[in-house]
């Protein structure tokens, strides 16, 4: 019997995160993997951490988890300044690696740590995970059997609740910070880019514009004022490698019920795929939710549903299911040597993309908001 992959998460908040939402669902489904470590920077936290989520070992230092030889993986998921080092710690202990996206502040870190990984002979996953859902799956195989002829045009708009109340949670005053790379345009954007070019290839052109609607926000907890400059509006035109145009509108801070819908015009079909409805206003993301996939064709132009087939369905929280999906193909790339998952090279040049955008970019009139 094959051992199971032993998981060492660092950012296993027992309280709250993506770790707990996410990763720690996904990984006790899958038998191909095991929690073995978990690490906080508190001693309190991370014992809690490991009681909750019945891991064998709590740590308050990454180089402790990385070295111990019961962790084969090194996951990270804290907020995005501290990815860098804290992965370049389990390269140096010749652990594989899964980093939640975005890999680093800059194209500079992203591809050092490209080559760190190659050098250690290790593999390097960044979490762009809306890859794996089924319906972009099924959208993608139609793409390349050619169902929809030549694709011309792309429209994608995609909203999140995040910064729609003056006063914020503490834990997300860093992401309204444009150093920190945590903002819409980094996290939502490069998931977006992302999936562009997953499904109609490479973006040859693209220029964007983003804007800071709502110029100041409140600690909940304190009262304690941020001054954004994160942009909490993205929008782009694109023209991509096989001549398709497309155009890309997210939006922070929307009051109505998030959404995401991604159409796609092709010479002979279209396709549709939108958030299914949820109760969790963050799965209306586009990496993070279930995404219902639709067809629209000359001789039956209503939107019509496509089955997704046994894949479609998951049992495990939305957040916890594309996630699951990673794992389960970086499970295959451990075992066989292939890559399948998204690497370090893929993330540096999505950082490079992100970086190199032509903007015209600035404060438009902040909202007054209450």
């Amino acid at each position: 019997m094959i051992r199971p992959i032993g998981v060492g998460i660092l950012g296993a908040n027992p309280d709250r995160g993506w770790a707990a939402r996410a990763h720690i669902p996904a990984i006790a489904a899958l038998p191909q993997f095991t929690l073995t470590a978990v690490a906080t920077t508190r001693k309190d936290s991370a014992e809690a951490a490991r009681t909750r989520f019945g891991a064998r070992h709590a740590f308050t230092d990454a180089r402790s988890l990385a070295t111990h030889p019961d962790v084969d993986l090194v996951v990270v998921a804290v907020k995005v300044p501290m990815h860098a080092e804290l992965v370049t710690t389990a390269l140096d202990a010749g652990k594989h690696v899964y980093c939640e996206w975005p890999l680093a502040t800059t194209a500079a870190e992203a591809t050092a740590l490209a080559a760190d990984a190659d050098r250690a002979g290790v593999h390097g996953t960044v979490g762009l995970q809306s890859r794996f859902s089924p319906a972009v799956r099924r959208a993608r195989a139609m793409i390349a059997d050619g169902r929809l002829g030549t694709v011309q045009s792309a429209t994608v708009y995609s909203s999140r609740s995040k910064g729609n109340a003056r006063n914020v949670p503490a834990w997300t005053a860093y992401t309204y910070d444009h150093r920190n790379g945590a903002g819409l345009v980094e996290v939502l954007g490069g998931h977006t880019l992302d999936l562009m070019q997953h499904l109609l290839g490479p973006i040859r052109d693209l220029a964007i514009r983003t804007a800071i609607r709502t110029g100041e926000h409140r600690v909940s907890e304190t009262g304690e004022p941020i001054t954004v400059t994160a942009p909490d509006h993205f929008l782009a035109h694109a023209e991509l490698a096989s001549g398709t145009i497309a155009s890309i509108h997210l939006h922070d801070g929307d009051i109505a019920t998030p959404r995401t819908r991604i159409e796609i015009a092709g010479t002979e079909s279209n396709l549709a795929l939108t958030s299914a409805p949820e109760t969790n206003p963050w799965a209306a993301q586009l990496q993070i939710g279930q995404l219902d996939l639709y067809e629209s064709r000359p001789e039956r132009p209503e939107w019509t549903p496509v089955s997704l087939g046994a894949g479609g369905a998951s049992t495990l929280p939305s957040e916890a299911a594309n996630i699951a999906r990673v794992y389960q193909h970086l499970a295959t790339d451990l075992r066989d040597g292939t890559h399948t998952t998204p690497d370090f090279h893929v993330a540096y040049e999505l950082h490079k993309l992100i970086e190199q955008m032509p903007q015209s970019s600035g404060r438009v009139k902040p909202l007054e908001t209450e």
